[in-house]
Protein backbone atom coordinates (compact mmCIF):
# COMPACT_ATOMS: atom_id res chain seq x y z
CA UNK A 1 0.00 0.00 0.00
CA UNK A 2 2.83 2.39 0.80
CA UNK A 3 4.46 1.84 -2.59
CA UNK A 4 1.13 2.40 -4.31
CA UNK A 5 0.66 5.72 -2.51
CA UNK A 6 4.17 6.79 -3.44
CA UNK A 7 3.74 5.98 -7.13
CA UNK A 8 0.40 7.74 -7.24
CA UNK A 9 1.85 10.90 -5.71
CA UNK A 10 4.86 10.83 -8.06
CA UNK A 11 2.53 10.45 -11.03
CA UNK A 12 0.37 13.29 -9.71
CA UNK A 13 3.38 15.61 -9.41
CA UNK A 14 4.52 14.80 -12.96
CA UNK A 15 0.98 15.27 -14.27
CA UNK A 16 0.60 18.63 -12.50
CA UNK A 17 3.82 20.12 -13.87
CA UNK A 18 3.36 18.59 -17.32
CA UNK A 19 -0.13 20.04 -17.65
CA UNK A 20 1.12 23.43 -16.49
CA UNK A 21 4.03 23.36 -18.96
CA UNK A 22 1.72 22.50 -21.85
CA UNK A 23 -0.73 25.29 -21.02
CA UNK A 24 2.03 27.86 -20.50
CA UNK A 25 3.78 26.93 -23.74
CA UNK A 26 0.54 27.16 -25.71
CA UNK A 27 -0.22 30.70 -24.58
CA UNK A 28 3.27 32.25 -24.53
CA UNK A 29 4.99 34.12 -27.34
CA UNK A 30 8.43 32.55 -27.72
CA UNK A 31 8.08 29.53 -29.97
CA UNK A 32 10.46 31.22 -32.40
CA UNK A 33 13.16 33.71 -31.44
CA UNK A 34 15.52 35.61 -33.71
CA UNK A 35 18.93 33.97 -33.93
CA UNK A 36 20.90 37.05 -34.97
CA UNK A 37 21.15 38.78 -31.60
CA UNK A 38 24.49 40.41 -32.44
CA UNK A 39 22.99 42.27 -35.40
CA UNK A 40 19.77 43.37 -33.77
CA UNK A 41 18.93 45.89 -31.06
CA UNK A 42 15.73 44.06 -30.20
CA UNK A 43 14.65 40.52 -29.47
CA UNK A 44 11.82 39.21 -31.65
CA UNK A 45 9.69 36.28 -30.48
CA UNK A 46 6.87 34.59 -32.34
CA UNK A 47 4.22 32.52 -30.63
CA UNK A 48 1.13 30.69 -31.80
CA UNK A 49 -1.12 33.72 -31.32
CA UNK A 50 1.03 36.87 -31.48
CA UNK A 51 4.52 38.25 -32.10
CA UNK A 52 6.44 40.39 -29.61
CA UNK A 53 9.45 42.67 -30.00
CA UNK A 54 11.51 43.61 -26.93
CA UNK A 55 14.10 46.39 -26.99
CA UNK A 56 17.37 45.14 -25.53
CA UNK A 57 18.25 48.56 -24.06
CA UNK A 58 15.13 49.76 -22.27
CA UNK A 59 13.20 46.43 -22.09
CA UNK A 60 10.06 47.90 -23.68
CA UNK A 61 7.96 45.15 -25.26
CA UNK A 62 5.48 45.58 -28.09
CA UNK A 63 3.19 42.74 -29.18
CA UNK A 64 1.12 42.37 -32.33
CA UNK A 65 -1.66 39.80 -32.46
CA UNK A 66 -2.14 37.72 -35.57
CA UNK A 67 -5.23 37.98 -37.71
CA UNK A 68 -8.47 36.22 -36.83
CA UNK A 69 -8.43 32.44 -36.56
CA UNK A 70 -10.62 32.41 -39.69
CA UNK A 71 -7.90 34.14 -41.70
CA UNK A 72 -5.39 32.25 -43.81
CA UNK A 73 -2.40 31.11 -41.75
CA UNK A 74 0.51 28.77 -42.46
CA UNK A 75 -0.28 25.08 -42.07
CA UNK A 76 2.45 24.79 -39.44
CA UNK A 77 0.78 27.40 -37.26
CA UNK A 78 -2.76 26.03 -37.61
CA UNK A 79 -1.86 22.40 -36.91
CA UNK A 80 0.39 23.30 -33.98
CA UNK A 81 -2.43 25.33 -32.44
CA UNK A 82 -4.87 22.44 -32.84
CA UNK A 83 -2.50 19.84 -31.43
CA UNK A 84 -1.44 21.94 -28.45
CA UNK A 85 -5.03 22.82 -27.51
CA UNK A 86 -5.94 19.13 -27.74
CA UNK A 87 -2.98 18.23 -25.53
CA UNK A 88 -3.97 20.89 -22.99
CA UNK A 89 -7.54 19.60 -22.73
CA UNK A 90 -6.57 15.94 -22.45
CA UNK A 91 -3.82 16.63 -19.91
CA UNK A 92 -6.22 18.71 -17.82
CA UNK A 93 -8.83 15.96 -17.75
CA UNK A 94 -6.18 13.37 -16.99
CA UNK A 95 -4.92 15.36 -14.03
CA UNK A 96 -8.45 15.83 -12.65
CA UNK A 97 -9.17 12.10 -12.95
CA UNK A 98 -5.92 11.34 -11.19
CA UNK A 99 -6.80 13.64 -8.28
CA UNK A 100 -10.13 11.82 -7.85
CA UNK A 101 -8.32 8.49 -7.87
CA UNK A 102 -5.84 9.37 -5.12
CA UNK A 103 -6.34 7.49 -1.87
CA UNK A 104 -6.02 10.70 0.16
CA UNK A 105 -9.08 12.20 -1.59
CA UNK A 106 -12.37 11.24 0.04
CA UNK A 107 -14.09 10.12 -3.13
CA UNK A 108 -15.55 6.59 -3.13
CA UNK A 109 -13.54 5.61 -0.01
CA UNK A 110 -15.16 2.15 0.15
CA UNK A 111 -14.40 1.30 -3.48
CA UNK A 112 -10.63 0.78 -3.82
CA UNK A 113 -10.93 -1.06 -7.13
CA UNK A 114 -12.94 1.78 -8.68
CA UNK A 115 -10.32 4.31 -7.52
CA UNK A 116 -7.59 2.18 -9.10
CA UNK A 117 -9.54 2.12 -12.34
CA UNK A 118 -9.87 5.90 -12.19
CA UNK A 119 -6.08 6.14 -11.89
CA UNK A 120 -5.77 3.80 -14.85
CA UNK A 121 -8.09 5.99 -16.94
CA UNK A 122 -6.06 9.05 -15.89
CA UNK A 123 -2.85 7.35 -16.99
CA UNK A 124 -4.25 6.44 -20.40
CA UNK A 125 -5.57 9.99 -20.85
CA UNK A 126 -2.16 11.46 -20.04
CA UNK A 127 -0.49 9.10 -22.49
CA UNK A 128 -2.88 10.21 -25.21
CA UNK A 129 -2.30 13.88 -24.26
CA UNK A 130 1.44 13.51 -24.70
CA UNK A 131 1.05 12.37 -28.31
CA UNK A 132 -0.33 15.60 -29.88
CA UNK A 133 1.88 17.69 -27.60
CA UNK A 134 5.14 16.07 -28.64
CA UNK A 135 4.02 15.88 -32.28
CA UNK A 136 3.14 19.57 -32.49
CA UNK A 137 6.21 20.87 -30.64
CA UNK A 138 8.78 18.65 -32.37
CA UNK A 139 7.26 19.26 -35.80
CA UNK A 140 7.28 23.01 -35.20
CA UNK A 141 10.91 22.93 -34.06
CA UNK A 142 12.04 20.76 -36.97
CA UNK A 143 10.23 22.99 -39.43
CA UNK A 144 11.94 26.09 -38.05
CA UNK A 145 15.33 24.36 -38.17
CA UNK A 146 14.81 23.12 -41.73
CA UNK A 147 13.70 26.56 -42.87
CA UNK A 148 16.74 28.23 -41.34
CA UNK A 149 19.12 25.57 -42.67
CA UNK A 150 17.73 25.86 -46.20
CA UNK A 151 18.20 29.64 -46.15
CA UNK A 152 21.77 29.30 -44.94
CA UNK A 153 22.48 26.58 -47.50
CA UNK A 154 21.27 28.79 -50.35
CA UNK A 155 23.06 31.87 -48.94
CA UNK A 156 19.77 33.71 -48.49
CA UNK A 157 19.65 36.37 -45.76
CA UNK A 158 16.28 37.99 -45.07
CA UNK A 159 17.41 40.24 -42.22
CA UNK A 160 15.86 38.11 -39.44
CA UNK A 161 16.31 34.39 -39.04
CA UNK A 162 14.63 32.40 -36.29
CA UNK A 163 15.36 29.42 -34.08
CA UNK A 164 12.94 27.68 -31.72
CA UNK A 165 12.59 29.31 -28.32
CA UNK A 166 11.80 28.38 -24.74
CA UNK A 167 8.05 27.96 -25.31
CA UNK A 168 8.76 25.18 -27.77
CA UNK A 169 11.17 23.54 -25.32
CA UNK A 170 8.55 23.84 -22.58
CA UNK A 171 5.99 22.08 -24.77
CA UNK A 172 8.42 19.21 -25.38
CA UNK A 173 9.16 18.83 -21.66
CA UNK A 174 5.45 18.92 -20.80
CA UNK A 175 4.67 16.26 -23.39
CA UNK A 176 7.45 13.98 -22.15
CA UNK A 177 6.18 14.50 -18.60
CA UNK A 178 2.70 13.37 -19.69
CA UNK A 179 4.21 10.24 -21.24
CA UNK A 180 6.17 9.51 -18.07
CA UNK A 181 3.24 10.10 -15.74
CA UNK A 182 0.86 8.09 -17.92
CA UNK A 183 3.26 5.16 -18.22
CA UNK A 184 3.86 5.16 -14.47
CA UNK A 185 0.16 5.18 -13.66
CA UNK A 186 -0.94 2.60 -16.23
CA UNK A 187 1.79 0.03 -15.57
CA UNK A 188 1.89 0.28 -11.79
CA UNK A 189 -1.87 0.64 -11.40
CA UNK A 190 -2.40 -2.54 -13.39
CA UNK A 191 -0.03 -4.46 -11.13
CA UNK A 192 -1.63 -3.15 -7.94
CA UNK A 193 -5.08 -3.84 -9.35
CA UNK A 194 -4.22 -7.52 -9.67
CA UNK A 195 -2.98 -7.61 -6.07
CA UNK A 196 -5.99 -5.75 -4.73
CA UNK A 197 -8.37 -8.01 -6.64
CA UNK A 198 -6.76 -11.09 -5.07
CA UNK A 199 -7.02 -9.62 -1.59
CA UNK A 200 -10.65 -8.66 -2.03
CA UNK A 201 -11.47 -12.10 -3.44
CA UNK A 202 -9.80 -13.77 -0.44
CA UNK A 203 -11.65 -11.52 1.99
CA UNK A 204 -14.95 -12.25 0.25
CA UNK A 205 -14.31 -16.00 0.34
CA UNK A 206 -13.39 -15.85 4.02
CA UNK A 207 -16.50 -13.80 4.83
CA UNK A 208 -18.62 -16.23 2.84
CA UNK A 209 -17.12 -19.16 4.77
CA UNK A 210 -17.91 -17.52 8.08
CA UNK A 211 -21.49 -16.81 7.01
CA UNK A 212 -21.94 -20.41 5.82
CA UNK A 213 -20.57 -21.77 9.10
CA UNK A 214 -22.95 -19.54 11.04
CA UNK A 215 -25.87 -20.78 8.98
CA UNK A 216 -24.90 -24.39 9.58
CA UNK A 217 -24.60 -23.83 13.32
CA UNK A 218 -27.98 -22.12 13.36
CA UNK A 219 -29.58 -24.95 11.44
CA UNK A 220 -28.04 -27.52 13.78
CA UNK A 221 -29.49 -25.85 16.87
CA UNK A 222 -32.80 -25.06 15.25
CA UNK A 223 -34.45 -28.55 15.48
CA UNK A 224 -33.66 -28.95 19.18
CA UNK A 225 -35.30 -25.60 20.03
CA UNK A 226 -38.28 -26.46 17.90
CA UNK A 227 -38.54 -29.88 19.67
CA UNK A 228 -38.46 -28.31 23.12
CA UNK A 229 -41.15 -25.84 22.16
CA UNK A 230 -43.31 -28.63 20.72
CA UNK A 231 -42.95 -30.68 23.89
CA UNK A 232 -44.00 -27.69 26.00
CA UNK A 233 -47.10 -27.13 23.89
CA UNK A 234 -47.93 -30.85 24.09
CA UNK A 235 -47.70 -30.82 27.91
CA UNK A 236 -49.91 -27.73 28.09
CA UNK A 237 -52.49 -29.38 25.85
CA UNK A 238 -52.66 -32.51 27.98
CA UNK A 239 -53.13 -30.48 31.11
Amino acid sequence: AGMRFFLQYVGCVFAFFSTGFLIISTWTDCWMVNADDSLEVSTKCRGLWWECVTNVFDGIQTCDEYDSIFAEHPVKLVLTRAMMITADILAGFGFLFLVLGLDCVKFLPDEPLIKLRICLVAGVTLLIAGLPGITGSVWYAVDVYVERTSLVFHNVFLGIQYKFGWSCWLAMVGSLGCFLSGALLTCCTYLFRETSSGRLHSAFSLRKGYSSAGTIVTNVHLPSSQTATAKMYAVDTRV
